[in-house]
């Protein structure tokens, strides 16, 4: 693993355009893939998310949480929060380790919190 925040953000710069290039060789319309992929720091973010999911052993749970959210089973949407709950909390680690990288967890958070949940909670208590 790289150790300096530019080593890192260059790997996941190097391989969000790795992805890119195949999609296009693919045949994919260039503005339909970057409309969907995310951004650099999005992408690292993703790529320190799922290296905090290793270093605690709950990539396979977490991969399944996710498989089984776009199902119809019952307890799906218990899945999803608990993986949304997951990304949120490693999210937030993410931004105190690198403090660059807290506008793009910001944007992720609002992807996997619920409304009103980013609010601070002795603010939560003050406002209710």
């Amino acid at each position: 693993m790289p150790s300096s925040f530019a080593e890192l953000r260059e790997l996941a710069e190097l391989e969000r355009e790795s992805i890119i290039e195949q999609r296009v060789r693919g045949g994919e319309d260039p503005a339909q893939i970057f409309a969907e992929i995310p951004d650099t720091d999005e992408y690292l973010v993703l790529l320190l998310r799922d290296d905090a999911l290793e270093a605690r052993g709950l990539t396979a749970e977490y991969s399944l949480a996710r498989l089984a959210e776009q199902t119809a089973q019952e307890g799906a949407d218990d899945l999803r929060r608990t993986a949304d709950g997951i990304d949120a909390k490693l999210y937030r680690a993410i931004a105190r380790q690198y403090p660059q990288l807290s506008r793009a967890v910001w944007r992720m958070l609002g992807e996997v919190e619920e409304e009103g949940s980013l609010i601070e909670p002795s603010y939560r208590k003050n406002v209710g």
